[in-house]
């Protein structure tokens, strides 16, 4: 990852982690943490997927979907739990950015949900 692309991730999760924080997320609660990958080769995707689930990550199921512009991808998340911790959450993110550019796949960001 470079320099740029790990500034950019940076601020992003510091940014999500902060509007849910400040928008009463339960900070002592495990969330749900979904990284999102895309690919229009279904085989390179489909082999990134592989190469996860032997990792030992929770996968779900490669689906097709459009873009804006009409153009098909490819696209499956990544499942994980972690604490609103900015610090854990990039470093998990590191960690996925390696594994898109190792199986030539897009890697798309993250995200999560509200947790009560």
């Amino acid at each position: 990852m470079t320099n740029e692309e790990l500034e950019h991730w940076g601020e992003y999760t510091e940014s999500l982690v902060t509007e849910l924080l400040e928008d009463g997320s339960n900070e002592e609660a495990h969330h749900t943490i979904e990284h999102h990958f895309s690919s229009p080769d279904f085989n390179l995707l489909e082999k990134a997927a592989v190469a996860a689930f032997k990792m030992g990550l929770e996968v779900e199921e490669p689906e097709e979907a459009e873009l804006e512009t009409g153009e098909k991808v490819f696209a499956f998340d990544i499942i994980t739990e972690q604490y609103l911790d900015t610090e854990l959450i990039l470093d998990e993110t590191q960690k996925m950015v390696e594994l898109a550019q190792q199986c030539k796949v897009d890697y798309d960001g993250w995200g999560t949900y509200f947790e009560e």
